[in-house]
């Protein structure tokens, strides 16, 4: 992709880039000109939001499912997993109508709140949960007069720590490269997130396919960075995550 924006769009079409170009500069203020930082700002801000509260409220929730006994927890435990055989295209109508009903279209507190109740963190946290926490830890708090929010954030948290950082990652990934829900619910061009903001590189005549791959280059730089820090936590989280016993 980088190699690939050093060049005119119309040359892209003449075969196969192995060396850099020299219309990169221009490709750079043709990304530029569209206001990118704002978008990649907004993008930023969604995305870590989301990601800390949808991590948060998945370890909550699967530690309630892991390690407490109540009524009705299989049968919620097992709606919740119902869940994640739905399509959320399905749900994005109603999601949209609940939006306007709350008067959030045109801001990014729906982008935020949208993922922030995730089945899959609620089953992955309550797997992982389950096979990497002793109940005898949990006791031995208990007994020390720990509550149960206490527990929760001096025990088992540091003890989960590799699944968080590996739902971190992931939901952070979705949520930067959401481009369906902002397509419907946002109209403002300023609040506009970067997986819209590639689309404004275009005209009524051109579509400058050259700026949108340097752009698109660009928006990779923050996965990039976190992959490569908690790659090793990723690789333990998913092991940890599917054993269980």
């Amino acid at each position: 992709m980088i190699i690939m924006g050093t060049y005119v769009s119309e040359d892209l079409y003449t075969g196969l880039k192995i060396w850099p170009g020299t219309y990169v500069l221009e490709n750079l203020k043709s990304v530029l000109a569209q206001n990118f930082f704002k978008f990649y700002l907004n993008s930023l801000v969604v995305a870590v939001v989301n990601t800390t509260l949808a991590v948060l409220v998945s370890a909550v929730t699967g530690f309630a499912f892991a390690k407490y006994q109540f009524k009705g927890k299989k049968t919620l435990y097992m709606f919740i997993i119902a869940t994640l055989m739905i399509p959320p295209q399905l749900g994005l109508v109603g999601f949209v109508v609940e939006m306007r009903y709350l008067g959030l279209v045109n801001t990014l507190y729906p982008l935020i709140i949208g993922g922030i109740a995730n089945a899959f963190g609620v089953f992955w946290m309550t797997q992982y949960i389950s096979s990497a926490v002793p109940n005898e830890i949990i006791e031995s708090g208990r007994m020390d007069g720990c509550s149960d929010i206490g527990i929760f954030a001096r025990i088992i948290l540091p003890v989960i720590r590799p699944a968080l950082i590996t739902l971190s990652l992931l939901f952070f990934l979705w949520s930067w490269n959401n481009y369906l829900t902002p397509l419907v619910l946002i109209n403002k061009e300023s609040l506009y997130t970067i997986p819209l903001a590639v689309s404004l590189l275009s005209s009524e005549y051109r579509t400058d396919y050259a700026a949108r791959i340097l752009a698109l280059a660009l928006s990779t730089i923050p996965i990039l960075i976190l992959f490569g820090f908690g790659s090793k936590h990723l690789i333990r989280g998913l092991v940890g995550g599917s054993i269980k016993g």
